[in-house]
């Protein structure tokens, strides 16, 4: 084992004296900082995050992505409710700063830890956007951006410590949180690796590569914690293959790897693509969370689009290219697949289905319980399925301008791709435009009302073919897409058992998807979300009727609540600031 005091001893040697004391009295300090860090997270945290408290009901904590394993972001708590919603002021408001910090060590302050395979030159642009879920653990918030972890104290939003890594580059366009697993903090990289914390005291245990960078992967989305698997997906907008890993808490290595797409001769699916190469370079990549059936062992995902995006033709013309724009569920075990469902057969549009799906056990149509898994996909279709089979139940639109789709339904309850809606050289328009009718903001449910509200945005484009090689393009290669209209952005409220829209919000100010935020359900008869003029407004679920709203900016995240010192917070991101409301009377 190494000594640190041996080790900083040898870099000494050779320093004038004032420089060596000097250094010492900093480092003194930094491990004074450190000492006490871990002194407040362990008095909060206490044995860190029992993954088998992730089975129990989401209430007072918020410990992952959608705070439980349905993905329903429904929480129990019921101290704010209708009755007193309209007093909900601020609690506090934390801005966040990323980057390496200026080095320097204050005694008094949080410290800045570094790590990273990068070797500093390249500078990301941008501000800093909280995108991701914030977990809420024993009174301590985990908070991300690309490339930075931070720990907020959840009373006041004070940094205790933050963590920056030092990349070699990569797509920088967001991060979906971290995953927590006894004292132990997940998440990953733009530059595609997947990096260990202590959570206690922000420092880093061990990174690892999850896909080779030279490929142009990409990483954002958040891990998932099952049991003792870390599972998280890849992202790429190129023509590599997209696949979910699982990955050993302790140790960080790979337990397996599941492939969206076809890569052997004789893999299923393999007869849905042109040809082998074709499949191998299909994209596909799960690149947000799942949720988990713990009565199954079923980790139920979506997968992304396929490549090419647009210039199908090398993909093998109306194949239906799997198990791209699909919902899969894996054993979450072995990695074996037990079934799947497409959504977009043949997508040539962009339009991922890897939106986090929700859970629900209930009666359908008075036939008595059943066990049902809910998606609203990027397309403007909604569907219920059978989580134990794949069983196709539901399908209906949620959008009413989506129009890419031939009338009707296939056998399997599919919509029919239209080809005259593809890109064209004269043109084609399309609803909805490239951000789809939904996007990654995820959608809550209310067993209160039984229905799935989903974020919503009605648009229209123009699609133009402008690659003509029968070759196609990579990517997302091959068209261009001119925006010409948008009808508005919504909240819509599902009713699983029959499809249909009971209701739908219109606000005031149209926008699109990827602005729009998700949303939060509470057991007080609640539903938080945001609005594209930089609201955050708590609506009736039974209606969708305004019951309170504060002005905080554009909302990039999807409202949490959590309790500490036994008040009820509403948690909730603009940019790179957190704003907690609260009841003070």
């Amino acid at each position: 084992m190494i000594n640190s005091r041996d080790v900083r001893s040898a870099a000494l040697q050779g320093c004038p004296p004032a420089a060596r004391r000097s250094d010492a009295l900093r480092y003194l300090l930094s491990m004074i900082v450190v000492c006490c860090a871990s002194l407040v997270l362990a008095a909060q945290s206490g044995g860190g995050l029992d993954p088998a408290s992730l089975l129990k009901p989401l209430a007072d904590s918020w410990p992952s992505y959608s705070g439980d394993y349905t993905g329903r972001r429904y929480s129990a708590l019921t101290q704010v409710n209708q009755a007193n919603v309209k007093n909900l002021t601020l609690a506090f408001a934390a801005r966040v700063t990323g980057g390496p910090g200026s080095g320097a060590v204050n005694p008094n302050g949080p410290q800045t830890f570094v790590g990273g395979e990068g070797d500093g030159s390249v500078t990301v642009a941008g501000a800093t956007q909280i995108k991701g879920a914030v977990l809420s653990v024993d009174g301590v918030l985990y908070v991300t951006a690309p490339d930075n972890v931070w720990a907020l104290d959840a009373h006041d939003g004070k940094e205790i410590w933050h963590y920056f890594w030092k990349t070699k580059g990569g797509t920088h366009i967001g991060n979906r949180g971290v995953a927590m697993w006894r004292n132990y903090l997940y998440f990953v990289t733009p530059d595609d690796y997947f990096v260990s914390l202590d959570a206690r005291t922000g420092q880093e245990r061990w990174h690892k590569e999850a896909a080779p960078f030279s490929q142009q992967y990409f990483m954002t989305s958040a891990p998932m914690t099952v049991g003792d698997h870390i599972i998280v997906g890849t992202g790429n907008d190129l023509d590599s293959p997209g696949y979910l890993m699982s990955f050993d808490p302790e140790t960080g290595a790979q337990q397996w790897r599941f492939y969206t797409v076809p890569m052997n001769p004789g893999d299923p699916g393999l007869d849905t693509w042109k040809s082998l190469d074709a499949a191998r370079h299909g994209g596909g990549h799960p690149w947000l969370p799942g949720v988990y059936d713990p009565e199954s062992h079923l980790y139920i995902f979506g997968t992304g689009n396929p490549t090419p995006a647009y210039m199908s033709t090398p993909r093998g013309e109306g194949m239906d290219n799997l198990f791209t724009c699909a919902i899969v569920a894996v054993n979450v075990d072995s990695g074996k697949m037990e079934w799947y469902y497409q959504t977009s057969p043949h997508d040539t549009h962009d339009w991922d289905s890897a939106q986090t799906p929700v859970l629900v056990d209930g009666d359908f149509r008075g036939s008595g319980p059943r066990k049902m898994v809910l998606t609203a996909s990027r397309n403007g279709y909604y569907f219920t399925l059978d989580r134990r089979t794949g069983e196709h139940m539901v399908t209906s639109t949620f959008s009413d301008t989506v129009n890419w789709a031939k009338p009707g339904l296939n056998a399997k309850g599919q919509p029919v791709r239209d080809p005259s809606k593809d890109n064209h050289i004269a043109g084609a328009l399309v609803s909805a435009a490239n951000g789809g009718s939904t996007n990654w903001p995820p959608p809550a449910y209310s067993p209160d009302t039984s229905l799935l509200y989903v974020p919503t945005s009605e648009t229209y484009a123009m699609y133009y073919l402008t690659e003509t090689d029968p070759r196609g393009a990579m990517g997302l290669g091959g068209k261009d897409e001119v925006s010409v209209g948008t009808m508005g952005s919504y909240i819509s409220a599902i009713d699983y058992k029959t499809g249909k829209t009971v209701w739908k919000h219109k606000f005031r100010t149209a926008g699109n998807p990827r602005g729009a935020p998700g949303l939060l359900t509470t057991a007080g008869r609640l539903l938080f979300g945001g609005d594209v003029s930089g609201n955050v407004i708590a609506f009736d679920p039974a209606n969708g009727n305004p019951l309170w709203h504060s002005q905080i900016g554009q909302v990039t995240n999807a409202p949490e609540t959590y309790m500490v010192d036994g008040r009820q917070h509403v948690l909730v991101a603009a940019g790179d600031t957190l704003y907690s409301f609260t009841l003070y009377r």
